[in-house]
């Protein structure tokens, strides 16, 4: 490891610790790390001391922590009047963990606004490996019998760590997120990492917040719940209604 960020991680030494986040550079905001592998067990360590993978194809493995972080408490969560509106007409059925891979795929797809795609297959290996151990987990927006938005990330304890939404229809990936929080309130989750700003998350009542909290949230939220827990939606989760 050198003495300065960002950091190198030895790919050959799967135990090899990450440095503090308090060393990330400002600029560009966050960058801590690179190198190492997208092993479950470094990855489970990373985002429990508040860090991420996020790269592009042909780029070696970069670990980022933000400052500030952006977060939603789920108690916090803004559904807009047009929001409210369409999950009141209940257009997409809602499932969690029915589609994980195709859930990944969807996220993976080219967008408008971006020459490609940052999911690359070794992402979508890693986190597909997080999911059969049961910390990485989908939720899925349906029509018609068709997968046409959602979004997935990884649970430890109290704290989900949202990683990529997509929708193929208005609303979708809106309407997944909204039953996704609901559910974790009933659950007792304290924090939803959102990682960086977005007018899309804020729509929805994330906000940000200063690291250095945001790493003693986990250190509160995140051991709560050692054993990773097996995944439904409440049937009941949707009957008294959606209100903005």
């Amino acid at each position: 490891m050198s003495g300065r960020a960002p950091y190198w991680l030895d790919p050959d030494d799967p135990q090899a610790p990450f440095p503090p986040v308090e060393l990330a550079l400002r600029e560009p905001d966050g960058l801590l790390a690179l190198g190492g592998d997208l092993a479950p067990e470094r990855l489970l360590r990373a985002y429990r001391r508040g860090i991420f993978p996020w790269y592009s194809a042909g780029q070696p493995i970069l670990w980022w922590s933000p400052d500030p972080r952006m977060v939603l408490r789920p108690s916090q969560l803004k559904i807009s009047r047009s929001l409210g509106k369409t999950l009141r007409k209940k257009r997409f059925e809602i499932t969690l963990d029915k589609a994980f891979d195709a859930v990944m795929a969807g996220c993976a797809e080219p967008r408008a606004d971006s020459d490609g795609t940052w999911i690359t297959p070794e992402m979508r290996r890693a986190y597909g490996q997080l999911h059969a151990a049961g910390y990485a987990h989908s939720v899925e927006a349906w029509h018609e019998n068709q997968l046409v938005g959602g979004l997935y990330g990884v649970a430890l304890g109290r704290v989900f760590f949202g990683e990529s939404m997509f929708a193929r229809v208005t609303d979708a990936s809106k309407v997944a997120f909204a039953h996704l929080v609901r559910q974790l309130a009933r659950r007792r989750f304290g924090l939803i990492d959102c990682q960086v700003h977005t007018g899309h998350l804020a729509s929805l009542g994330a906000e940000p917040l200063a690291r250095a909290i945001f790493v003693r949230e986990l250190d509160r939220l995140a051991d709560s719940n050692p054993a990773p827990l097996a995944w439904q939606l409440d049937a009941d989760l949707g009957l008294d209604g959606w209100r903005q």
